[in-house]
């Protein structure tokens, strides 16, 4: 769970933003349509950032060196810092966040010899139990909603009775305790794992989500054959150059604290 503003902490294991521009919604209910619409949410959180949207203007506003970096990138606009620039240049950055090359891509590609033999085997395990039903597409996952629990609800550490998911954003009763499934790209790197962060061993996760979801009971041998599958969709990471950021000027506002 993410600590924020005033050390406080996030109801919600935080999704990785890797790839997520595939996604065909943003948070774990879907709440935010797009990478836009999601960048803004953690900056009014009153548990995330505990800003507003007129302090944050107001904040890049006072920087010249921030009003030289928006007029470069929104030139054809008379006033280019605004809540939703600063919206769409945190999404168009994070749509460059992607982790391609995994062995798995390779694989698909038509390298045979990028998985070995137990990752071969954990694949047609992920197909043939079912998991692929789900965890489909260029994200393995991330396009659809499923309920937590299909065949068997999982115990409170990994379904809170208080967070109802989807049904939250939809206010519909079907949505109960419904989430959108995870992409599984880089998921050997992205532990703990479900929306309530939960569990910190991949091979637990899988057999978690054997029983919950699909009402099979993996062996021991086959959690792990799966596990290594998963591991060989760890992509190659991008290479991000932090920037030296403008410095803030006297007047501008002050954090509180």
């Amino acid at each position: 769970m993410a600590i924020g503003h005033n050390w406080q902490r996030g109801t919600r294991n935080v999704p990785s933003v890797l790839n997520a521009v595939f996604d065909t919604a943003q948070s774990l209910d879907g709440r935010a349509r797009d990478l836009a619409e999601q960048s803004g949410r953690p900056i009014t959180s009153a548990i995330a950032m505990g800003n507003t949207r007129e302090g944050v203007v107001a904040l890049l506003c006072s920087i010249p060196g921030y009003r030289d970096f928006f007029e470069w990138a929104f030139p054809d606009e008379a006033e280019p810092i605004t809540f939703d620039n600063i919206e769409k240049a945190l999404a168009v950055f994070q749509a460059t966040l992607l982790t391609p090359d995994s062995p798995f891509d390779r694989f698909l590609a038509g390298d045979t010899k990028a998985l070995s033999a137990e990752e071969k085997e954990g694949l047609a395990l992920f197909i043939d139990k079912g998991c692929a039903a789900c965890h489909r597409g260029a994200n393995l996952g991330g396009d659809r909603y499923a309920p937590c629990g299909v065949v068997q609800r999982p115990g409170a550490e990994f379904l809170p009775p208080d967070d109802k998911g989807r049904l939250m954003v939809t206010r519909t009763s079907d949505d109960a305790y419904s989430f959108k499934v995870p992409s599984l790209r880089n998921v050997a790197s992205t532990a703990p794992y479900f929306h309530s962060g939960s569990s910190w061993d991949l091979e637990q996760a899988v057999a978690v989500m054997g029983t919950s979801q699909l009402g099979v009971e993996l062996g021991p041998a086959e959690t792990k054959k799966v596990a290594a599958f998963l591991v060989s969709l760890t992509g190659r990471q991008p290479s991000i150059v932090l920037p030296v950021l403008p410095p803030s000027v006297p007047s501008t506002p002050r954090p509180k604290l």
